[in-house]
């Protein structure tokens, strides 16, 4: 497809999705997963960037932090984004599914969007042949979140640094089955490894309002077991780490987790 002919519906829902898998500053058209994506879609890396860009100067969050973007977004484009912002649940499972189509050959596999490195294809556990059209929704939403969490965060576990991608969750900080509308918001996941994840889903541990970790009563009942003071009690008091262009937590939806296990 010749790259002067103009954006489609799907294109945009497809760079909007890897819209929210970077951050500003990785809007280069030397970055590599934006070379990958167009060669996919039959666009010049330079013309995936700017559409970024463009896309960009629509986004409420980078306007607060002063930052505008290209001043080109078309009359699609904000079609498309508002689209996409106000019916999550719908658009970012499709926006997903059109993703995927150009990068996978089964619908046993999904994307991992890593920056710096490429666009890659992986393996997702079997689902069984009864699962509805609602589970498979669900599914390329986690996707979805998963990869923008997790670049986010640098592809770090956000307490230890651990910097193994494969043993990093995106953990969400409200419950997916219980908040629907935050399901998809990258502000409510966290970067974790699967040992802290665990742990903060059980409400072992927490963070505080300046984003430090707090041990609960019971986790520290165990102390001074070693493997507790190195894991847990060695981290305890620091705060999350992230690059100074990352989306932090929301604080609310923190003080709700710790409300809900009883921090002090």
């Amino acid at each position: 497809m010749p790259a002067t002919n103009r954006w489609t519906r799907d294109q945009l829902l497809i760079v909007l999705n890897l819209y929210h898998k970077l951050r500003f500053g990785q809007f280069d058209q030397r970055q590599a997963v934006i070379i990958d994506l167009s060669k996919r879609i039959g666009r010049t890396p330079s013309a995936v960037a700017m559409k970024l860009s463009n896309l960009a100067s629509l986004d409420p969050a980078l306007k607060l932090r002063g930052i505008e973007g290209l001043k080109g977004a078309s009359n699609l484009d904000r079609t498309v984004w508002d689209e996409f912002h106000q019916n999550p649940a719908e658009l970012v499972p499709l926006s997903q599914e059109r993703f995927d189509a150009l990068f996978v050959e089964a619908d046993s596999e999904t994307t991992e969007v890593i920056p710096g490195t490429g666009i890659r294809r992986i393996a997702r556990p079997p689902s069984g042949e009864t699962e509805t059209i609602r589970l498979t929704k669900q599914r390329r939403g986690q996707d979805y979140f998963r990869n923008i969490v997790l670049n986010n965060y640098d592809n770090r576990c956000a307490i230890t640094g651990l910097p193994i991608r494969e043993l990093l969750i995106a953990s969400h900080i409200l419950p997916w089955r219980s908040h629907e509308t935050e399901r998809l918001n990258v502000r409510n996941g966290i970067a974790l490894n699967r040992l802290h994840d665990a742990a903060f889903d059980q409400g072992l541990i927490g963070f505080d309002d300046d984003l430090r970790l707090l041990l609960s009563t019971r986790l520290k009942t165990h102390l001074p077991h070693e493997a507790v003071q190195n894991q847990f009690e060695a981290h305890e008091g620091k705060s999350l780490e992230f690059s100074d262009d990352a989306i932090p937590p929301d604080l609310s939806f923190l003080e709700r987790h710790r409300k809900r296990y009883q921090f002090s």
